[in-house]
């Protein structure tokens, strides 16, 4: 058949199909620099991680018993006699950790890229509280599968509630529906956790159109661009060749490792009589529990965590700046290194003992945390105050 055949026959059957021939001309018309780079692939990897959670979330649940006698079974039941449970359990388990790893990723490039300053100062907040959304979600759906570390570890987070003053054991209480963590407490976190994700890709959503309303930023950092191109089908291809290598190394993991990011203490049932010698989050709340732990006191750890995650809140500013990539900053580039090693130090120190060195160095990494973010963005505006005068 030729090409040209072919290529009418498509348009035919894309004719025929006026909601998909609705998209494909809304790509063709939406303008993309066309000096992007592959991290501009992070997006739509991010709604593909979301969607596979939810996906194998529903399939899953199915199958699920939110009784604190049955889900551990229950899971186990998945794992070896329903069809294909396995594959549903691991793609589950592990796209959690990679939809954090993408997240993650994506954080650091509007961060480099100064992707929080105007006019994408809505794309970013609603990006954060996406990121807050996303750890709730994924902290609560952790305690479902009530192994010993799903247990201690939704004790020990959910306590923390009572530093609030005057009624913190109360909302403590009202959390785990008794005294402890028990059967009310997991039905509520099952029924919390499977709402969640729409309201996730709800945000998601949001987050597109206000996205879609300013266009994406340029790979140089510039306000302005010239050589805008269209998204379909060139940035399309890109994307397609992210989902592959997404996917390769996804499958690896699901086949080939899949236990390599879970805890081990978890394929155990959960005991509220034995403590396990070392209580650890996931991998990705590492660096916000090294943060929490490296304080004494539990109501300024209890702050202190929170102000890491919403610190981002206060990036966008509504100055208007010449250069907006860091990669014009060799300086700030330097800052933005050690912020990134800081992050990833804090992660390691996170997963060891409270004992000395760590306690020590989480103490440490933590100040440099805050300090880095501050220090960083603060001679960031006050260069554009430079450079604004000298336009002047």
């Amino acid at each position: 058949m030729e090409a040209t055949q072919l290529f009418t026959i498509t348009n035919t059957r894309l004719s025929s199909l006026p909601l998909l021939q609705l998209f494909i001309n809304f790509l063709k018309n939406y303008p993309v620099p066309s000096n992007i780079s592959y991290f501009w692939n992070l997006g739509i990897l991010s709604l593909v991680c979301l969607l596979l959670q939810i996906i194998t979330g529903i399939f899953l649940a199915m199958h699920y018993v939110s009784d604190i006698q049955l889900a551990f079974d229950s899971v186990e039941h998945i794992m070896r006699d329903v069809n294909l449970g396995w594959l549903l359990r691991y793609s589950h388990a592990n796209g959690a950790s990679f939809f954090f790893i993408v997240v993650y990723l994506h954080v650091f490039r509007g961060l480099f890229y100064s992707s929080f300053t105007y006019p994408r100062v809505l794309v970013w907040w609603v990006g954060v509280l996406i990121l807050l959304f996303m750890i709730i979600t994924a902290f609560i759906g952790y305690v479902l599968p009530w192994g010993q570390m799903s247990f201690w570890g939704a004790t020990v987070i959910t306590n923390l509630v009572s530093a609030v003053p005057f009624f913190g054991m109360d909302i403590v209480i009202w959390l785990w529906g008794g005294y402890a963590v028990n059967n009310a407490t997991l039905n509520r976190f099952f029924s919390l956790h499977f709402v969640l994700p729409f309201l996730l890709l709800v945000l998601v959503i949001i987050h597109f159109f206000f996205l879609h309303r300013v266009g994406s930023s340029s790979g140089l950092g510039l306000l302005v661009f010239w050589d805008a191109v269209p998204m379909f089908p060139y940035h399309i291809v890109k994307d397609l060749y992210g989902l592959t290598i997404f996917f390769f190394f996804f499958s690896y993991i699901i086949f080939f490792d899949p236990n390599l990011l879970g805890h081990p203490d978890n394929w155990i049932q959960a005991n509220p009589i034995v403590t396990p010698a070392h209580i650890v989050p996931e991998w990705y709340f590492l660096p916000f529990y090294a943060i929490l732990r490296s304080i004494p006191d539990k109501l300024l750890g209890v702050l202190s965590l929170l102000l890491s995650i919403l610190i981002l809140f206060t990036f966008p500013q509504n100055g208007l700046p010449l250069f907006r990539s860091f990669a014009f900053r060799p300086i700030f580039r330097i800052w933005f290194s050690m912020f990134v090693i800081n992050s990833f130090l804090l992660g390691w120190i996170g997963a060891k003992p409270i004992e000395f060195p760590f306690l020590d160095l989480g103490q440490l990494f933590s100040l440099g945390y805050f300090f880095l973010i501050e220090e960083e963005y603060s001679h960031f505006l006050l260069e554009e105050q430079f450079l604004f005068f000298l336009r002047k």
